[in-house]
């Protein structure tokens, strides 16, 4: 049994030394996860797109279980584009680490939102990590390298 642990342990740190929370132009990320605060509570999906080692443009879409209501209906969705900058390389972070700040601009049912975060992922492995992002619109969960 020891030898099977000690062996699962060199196979997943293994994988882990490679792991990378970004590479720059080109970079794919998809995130899932938990909006806990924002337009209101609920899921969240985005996907970003490296342009180069500081700039990622991407898309997103929250899905509210409550919170944001309008004046003719209960609308629970998000749609948004974003744009991060990626501090990785600015501020000499590990590889598995990213930092990045950014803004998401879109729309709630019929009225415009807008958002400013500040993010983190951190990777286990080449391609599972996590994320966590505060600010107007927030969110924690799994990041998946593409």
């Amino acid at each position: 049994m020891k030898k099977l642990v000690f062996m699962f342990m060199v196979v997943f740190f293994g994988t882990a030394v490679n792991a990378q929370a970004w590479t720059g132009k080109g970079d794919q990320k998809v995130q899932l996860g938990f909006s806990a605060w924002g337009y209101g509570t609920g899921i969240t999906g985005t996907y970003d797109y490296g342009l180069n080692k500081l700039i990622s443009v991407g898309a997103g879409l929250n899905g509210y279980f409550s919170g944001y209501k309008n004046n003719n209906n209960d609308n629970k969705v998000f749609i948004f584009g974003r744009l991060n900058f990626h501090l990785k390389e600015a501020l000499q972070l590990p590889e598995k680490l990213d930092i990045y700040p950014g803004v998401d601009l879109g729309v709630v049912g019929k009225d415009f939102g807008i958002g400013a975060h500040i993010g983190a992922r951190y990777f286990f492995t080449e391609r599972i990590g996590v994320f966590a992002e505060v600010g107007n619109n927030g969110s924690l969960g799994v990041s998946v390298n593409l």
